[in-house]
């Protein structure tokens, strides 16, 4: 009898796989990863309850996690944390990014010809990840740690972004959102939200009014890649009593010019 071979490229693993094709045992160990990131530190019952799974297999995932350097555990207070590993994962994202590379100069000369905190942040889902900053020395400033999410419809950048969505595309992120209304001023999707998009798109900058952060304010402009999609944002935020109306525009032209910047630098292109 003829033996069948094995397909190329699928060699018998030594792990059991899900149905799906993904290994469950590595699907929980990201999600643990993950809760401790979000959640910066964390003990261990807490851990097991935010992923659904019994503490003693978290306690392994975290065991092994910690062997390899890519969470930590403070003995003094009995918590879980990220390692130095997970920030070296996350370091070579950020190098191999142009727009990232590209933008730090470019945060830098817009902080410092606004006054105000300039921000890069990329979409990811429903939400944007702040992935760069530079801070204005003013002492009343707004402030985002590295790796900060926030829903795209209460963010500048996020608006910004969406509203150089195409119609379906818009449509598929809204469709993934759990509508939280952060500030008596957030614009919930299907209420504000589409008629403050059109303006956005047709003026090229997107203003967040207290949307998200009750007395703060910002200004926010997509980055093109090479198909004229958006796949970053920059802005700047600060206290709205800074972000007045006779400083918007001059506010506005600033953060566009920075998008434009590194559009055209990255090699992207801003759509016709």
């Amino acid at each position: 009898m003829r033996m069948q071979k094995r397909p190329r490229g699928r060699p018998k693993s030594l792990f059991k796989e899900s149905s799906a094709g993904t290994m469950q045992s590595l699907d929980r160990a990201l999600g643990v990863l993950t809760s401790v990131a979000r959640l910066e530190r964390a003990a261990l019952s807490d851990l097991a309850r935010e992923i659904g799974v019994p503490t003693a297999t978290t306690h392994r995932i975290l065991t092994t996690l910690q062997k390899h350097g890519f969470v930590a555990f403070d003995e003094e207070r009995q918590e879980w944390m990220i390692g130095i590993e997970a920030y070296r994962t996350g370091a070579a994202y950020l190098r191999r990014s142009s727009v990232l590379e590209i933008g730090r100069p470019i945060l830098r000369r817009l902080m410092q010809d606004s006054g105000e905190t300039a921000n890069l942040a990329v979409p990811d889902g429903a939400e944007v990840v702040f992935v760069g900053q530079v801070e204005t020395p003013n002492p009343i400033r707004a402030f985002f740690p590295p790796g900060a999410r926030t829903p795209m419809y209460a963010s500048g950048t996020g608006k910004a972004i969406l509203a150089a969505l195409s119609d379906a595309a818009l449509t598929r992120v809204l469709s993934d959102t759990d509508p939280v209304a952060f500030t008596d001023h957030t614009r919930l999707p299907g209420t504000g939200l589409k008629d403050d998009l059109s303006a956005t798109r047709a003026r090229g900058w997107s203003h967040d009014r207290e949307e998200r952060y009750q007395g703060m304010s910002c200004i926010g402009a997509a980055i093109f890649d090479s198909k004229g999609e958006p796949c970053a944002g920059i802005s700047v935020s600060g206290p709205t009593v800074r972000f007045n109306e006779e400083r918007v525009p001059e506010l506005a032209a600033l953060v566009t010019r920075a998008a434009r910047d590194i559009t055209h630098l990255s090699g992207g292109q801003n759509p016709d």
